[in-house]
């Protein structure tokens, strides 16, 4: 056994999983250290990936080279593309997992990983030698030495756990909370913080009365998670259900709220918003006389079901007598109750955006330590993570993301630019280039980019390159071939569409919302034939793909423009080379945030708050801009 490594990665959540597996695809030798190598991967909350934006990370990470696109894929117990009423920068992929599965495949992939290895073990300090982090030390009393380390311990840095009144220390559900980091990094200088979470009630599936419960399907098209075509769940396919709360398990809950560590200042961090208990919403939203909640199956043959919406800190007994109001649940059997759990966090303003702390050189910061939440945001932190602690140790210049490259980029710049002053949940509202970032062309984003770094290998890279060749054969021959109008006109005058009169572009009669190429195919000869040429296997994929870069391409070629344009001020760069404490020009608060963030460039200066617009013209005018 080894005991000097390249990259150590405290943690085996989803941030940890990702950051090991990269470093060691890149070639570093890789030791992951987690408490519990039965527990690796586990989704704590939810069973499922993906969602509003968070889908789009997930595609952003496959298509970068990592891995959470792939073990999603061969978990999925139910796949939904969200959002589909709206338009295609806001489609989301989502899939419900089977979580023991998931955790099964991440724990194979770490194993049959070359130059990853793996440690059973708490990590309770780090070594720090001249402002250099050197390694780690466990509560085994083992030392292992290190070029480069990163820290992913999710909600287990002085994890506390609440049900009412009752508190358990830990970092999930039976699992010990982690000691001794918080306490050595904030002697360094760090600044932390305490954050708030929790997990909704697991219900017996066999004591649900399913006929008062209205049922959600999956869908059985050909969207997925990863790029890879051959990656698909093998799983049997499970359905979800809805139901909703009601005035009388209001009335419960209600009644019970002295006994909330929420009302009852047991718990003072702060929790996410968007994301609210069931106490939360009852006494925010007093009007409402229901909320929807989401029947869930933890797993393929399981009879444990998520109560999604119900989140909750109460006593066990006032969970159980709300549920029991709830016409489905009047009998239901309870697995565990909900509960709250909190945890030590560090400013994220205290990162580059390598996610490379300021104050100790090689040390990396990654996942909910920083301040965010869900399992999507921290692999996505993981990746960047893992790539840039093997390029620092190899003497390679440092990889980000830019805004309207990729969502990653998006969170990465909000959590180092801005903070957090509650837990971070990645929304496509974050993103000013949301038509830019869309689900389905991630792969035309990042997939060079991954080639480029080490981690997409030929097989995923020709697969890309084939696919937009076909992608590009197939908008010249639209934009190329004339229609004529006794082609089409029969069919669009019996559908109410305008009629041609004269000859049109394939490309122009694209545009129209109405129309698609499996409608035109059936009347025009030539396109059947043309679309005979598409690769079967991603056919749908292919042809999607064609009509959203058809069908949006003003809106997209319009973003593209903007980015380019508000870019330039992310190419002057500002590190180093103003003293903010002399600056009279400007206000003493900008002063300040200048000061404490130290932007690299005037672009991430004029998104930090309370940057006003005349200051950003100061800034370039001090430049000589």
């Amino acid at each position: 056994m080894i005991k000097d490594y390249d990259v150590i990665v405290i943690g085996a959540g989803h941030a940890g999983c990702e950051a090991a597996c990269a470093a060691a695809h890149l070639g570093s030798t890789t030791l992951l250290i987690t408490m519990d190598m039965n527990k690796v991967a586990q989704m704590s909350c939810n069973p499922a990936v993906g969602g509003i934006a968070k889908g789009q990370i997930v595609r952003e990470i496959d298509a970068l080279g990592g891995m959470m696109g792939i073990v999603t894929d061969r978990s999925t117990i139910q796949f939904r593309m969200l959002n589909r009423s709206k338009g295609p920068a806001m489609w989301s992929p989502r899939a419900q997992t089977d979580r023991m599965h998931f955790s099964a495949e991440w724990r194979h992939i770490l194993e049959n990983t070359e130059n990853l290895y793996m440690w059973q073990d708490s990590v309770v300090s780090l070594t720090i030698e001249e402002g250099r982090v050197t390694g780690v030390t466990t509560a085994l009393g083992v030392h292992f030495s290190a070029r480069s380390v990163i820290l992913t311990a999710g909600t287990f840095l002085n994890g506390l756990m609440h049900v009412g009144r009752a508190q358990t220390q830990g970092g999930r559900v039976a699992e010990p909370a982690s000691h001794g980091i918080t306490e050595q990094l904030t002697q360094l200088g760090f600044e932390a913080g305490r954050m708030k979470t929790g997990t909704p009630v697991r219900l017996d599936g066999r004591s649900i009365d399913y006929s008062h419960a209205t049922v959600q399907e999956g869908e059985n098209d050909f969207h997925h998670f990863s790029f890879l075509p051959g990656e698909r769940s093998s799983l049997r396919q499970r359905n979800c259900w809805i139901v909703y709360t009601n005035p009388e398990a209001h009335e419960v809950l209600r009644n019970s709220l002295s006994d909330s560590p929420l009302y009852n200042g047991q718990i003072q961090s702060v929790g996410p918003r968007y994301c609210p208990s069931i106490e939360t919403k009852i006494v925010t939203f007093s009007d409402r006389d229901s909320h929807q909640l989401f029947i869930e199956p933890e797993g393929e043959n399981t009879h444990e079901m998520y109560l999604n919406g119900f989140s909750s800190s109460l006593p066990w007994d006032a969970q159980l007598g709300a549920l029991q109001k709830i016409p489905a649940l009047k009998d239901v059997q309870v697995y565990r109750p909900g509960y709250a759990i909190e945890y030590d966090y560090f400013d994220p303003t205290q990162l580059k955006h390598t996610l490379e702390t300021k104050l100790v050189e090689n040390l990396y910061f990654a996942g909910q330590v920083n301040g965010t939440t869900g399992y999507e945001e921290a692999a996505g932190q993981g990746l960047v993570a893992g790539i840039n602690a093997h390029r620092r140790v190899n003497g390679l210049t440092p990889f980000t993301l830019e805004r309207d490259q990729a969502y990653i980029g998006v969170l990465i710049d909000d959590l180092v630019t801005k903070g957090v002053d509650e837990p971070y949940r990645m929304f496509t509202s974050r993103a000013e280039y949301r038509i830019l970032l869309r689900q389905d062309d991630a792969d035309a984003r990042l997939t060079p980019i991954g080639r480029e770094l080490g981690l997409v290998d030929d097989e995923r890279f020709e697969l890309m390159q084939r696919k937009y060749q076909q992608i590009n054969q197939l908008i010249d021959f639209a934009k190329n071939f004339s229609v004529k109008p006794e082609q089409v006109n029969d069919y669009l005058e019996l559908h109410s569409i305008s009629p041609l009169k004269q000859s049109q572009k394939l490309y122009d009669l694209i545009l129209r919302p109405q129309l698609n190429f499996a409608i035109l195919a059936q009347l025009i000869p030539e396109l059947h034939d043309e679309l005979k040429c598409v690769e079967k296997e991603r056919y749908d994929e292919i042809v999607e793909a064609v009509e959203v870069k058809i069908k949006y391409s003003g809106y997209i070629e319009r973003e593209r423009m903007v980015a380019d344009r508000i870019s330039r001020l992310d190419a002057v760069v500002l590190q180093g080379k103003l003293d903010y404490d002399s600056l009279s020009q400007i206000s003493i608060e900008a002063r300040q945030k200048l000061k404490k963030i130290d932007p690299v460039t005037v672009g991430q200066a004029s998104r930090i708050p309370g940057i006003s617009p005349s200051d950003i013209n100061v800034l370039l005018l001090l430049l000589g801009r």
